[in-house]
């Protein structure tokens, strides 16, 4: 049986519902342990509706991937933070220079959570190298910025 609302639209909806409601909880100060967990499942979730979406590219995974190993290596989770990151790279190598440069971005967050320094910098100067063929001045200042909190 089908159901009484538009499917299409929820998954639109929650898509994007998900993953902002996750980027509040990255940005919320003195997250709880119940935060944590929210914003790793409303993460998840938002992965979930994007791959139900007809409109789904490879730059929306790229996105939501991630997001979710920000959110892994937030959390202190170094190996799901790298499994993601190398999810979001499958997803970003034949994207715009934006897209690769975060998911290099996002392997050297995994590495430096785990210790792993040598890893760290090579990803990151692959991401530097990204973010130098960025061509909207917002878009490379925004990734500019994360690679320098990670130096």
């Amino acid at each position: 049986k089908n159901p009484d609302f538009d499917v299409a639209a929820a998954h639109k909806y929650f898509a994007a519902h998900c993953f902002n409601n996750a980027w509040d909880l990255i940005e919320k100060p003195n997250r709880t342990t119940e935060d944590e967990r929210l914003m790793v499942a409303l993460n998840q979730a938002s992965i979930y509706h994007w791959l139900n979406r007809p409109d789904c590219e490879p730059k929306h995974l790229s996105v939501g991937y991630w997001q979710a190993s920000r959110i892994q290596a937030i959390v202190g989770n170094a190996v799901e933070a790298r499994r993601h990151a190398e999810v979001c790279l499958s997803y970003s190598v034949a994207l715009e220079p934006f897209f690769l440069g975060y998911a290099y971005e996002a392997l050297a967050r995994a590495a430096h959570v785990a210790g792993d320094t040598g890893a760290a910098a090579k990803h990151l100067k692959l991401a530097d190298q990204q973010a130098a063929l960025v061509v909207r001045e917002h878009d490379r200042e925004l990734l500019v910025k994360d690679l320098e909190g990670l130096r």
